[in-house]
């Protein structure tokens, strides 16, 4: 049986990615272009500065995974792309590229939402069927849980109302004068702290409710270094490491309370037993380790993404692309980029 290959585009922030994968899971090549260091000045990133890299880096990235696949674009059954949500300047280079491919080549376009996109991360390596089961994304820009019956069955239960929790870390990392990118350097930190030094508080929101809030944990961070309402001064300068750390663990362990404690609620509230896990934040091993203990606990498995296919890539989009190209979505060449998912 013939193998049905898809090259994937993703450029929906700040990674230029490509890669061919074969029948969903079989990835081929799997090529990012970070842009990490062109940010990392600016402390965050910057939507005009990561469209014009994803400029400079889309041609060779693209031929880098065709040539590492050994795919020639005629054994290609489709082009698949990134095309919400994100950064619309950043997303319409991608966007772009795959257009033009799919009608040069004359191939079927496919659209992909980024964020289901990460929830297809996690079934690269998972060879069993896993469905029906609660999912958790949580990355720099989206922290949600869906209740998936399949691929593209996807239902959306909770999101964050402000911060996402990626980008809580993010701003809590400049607070605490840390380098960019903010989750790696927090993670970091906290393993010298501890997580019980400072009560930081848990937004549940109203009961039952599975959206997420970390917008007060981060003015909290805020307020414990400058004083109430920021009318002192800034105590981080002067703040022995142990106490960068023990604030940097402390926050650490209050988000990820609440993302396991929101999970675990989803997973009871549909009464299944499994649960996936996907997104850069995902990558966070605090996360991992607090929700498989809490999964053991309560009876559930859970399937974590690799942490290669954590942060934003393009093998999710193609793998995903497989399952929507198997029942016909098909885009046409009016698609275009999108800040927000439809």
């Amino acid at each position: 049986m013939a193998e049905t290959i898809i090259l994937g585009i993703e450029s929906s922030c700040d990674e230029t990615a490509a890669a061919v994968v074969a029948d969903g899971q079989e990835v081929l090549s799997n090529i990012v272009a970070s842009q990490v260091e062109l940010h990392k000045r600016y402390g965050g990133v910057v939507p005009e500065l990561a469209a014009r890299a994803h400029i400079e880096k889309i041609i060779p990235v693209l031929r880098e995974a065709l040539d590492k696949s050994q795919v020639k674009p005629e054994a290609l059954a489709a082009i698949a792309v990134a095309n919400c949500p994100g950064l619309t300047p950043a997303l319409l280079i991608g966007v772009t590229a795959a257009k033009t491919l799919a009608w040069a080549w004359q191939k079927p376009l496919i659209a992909v939402n980024h964020v289901h996109g990460h929830l297809q991360s996690v079934m690269l390596e998972q060879q069993k069927d896993c469905f029906p089961a609660v999912a958790l994304v949580v990355s720099g820009g989206h922290t949600s849980i869906y209740y998936c019956q399949g691929p593209l069955e996807l239902e959306l239960l909770g999101r964050t109302l402000d911060d996402a929790a990626g980008e809580a870390f993010d701003k809590v990392a400049t607070i605490l004068k840390l380098p960019y990118p903010g989750g790696p350097s927090i993670e970091k930190l906290s393993r010298e702290g501890d997580p019980r030094a400072i009560r930081f508080p848990r937004t549940y929101l109203e009961k039952d409710s599975l959206n997420f809030s970390f917008s007060g944990v981060k003015t909290a961070v805020l307020y414990h270094c400058r004083g109430q309402n920021m009318l002192g001064q800034d105590r981080v300068p002067h703040m022995s490491q142990k106490e960068k750390a023990d604030i940097a663990a402390s926050f650490q362990a209050a988000v990820v309370e609440v993302l396991v404690k929101k999970t675990l609620m989803a997973a009871r509230q549909r009464n299944v037993n499994t649960i996936l896990l996907g997104g850069g934040v995902a990558a966070n091993n605090c996360l991992r380790v607090e929700l498989e203990q809490q999964c053991h606990q309560a009876g559930k498995k859970l399937i974590v993404s690799s942490k290669k296919y954590c942060t934003d890539n393009a093998a999710m989009v193609a793998g995903l692309a497989y399952h929507k190209l198997q029942v016909g979505q098909i885009a046409d060449l009016g698609l275009e980029a999108r800040a927000q998912s439809s």
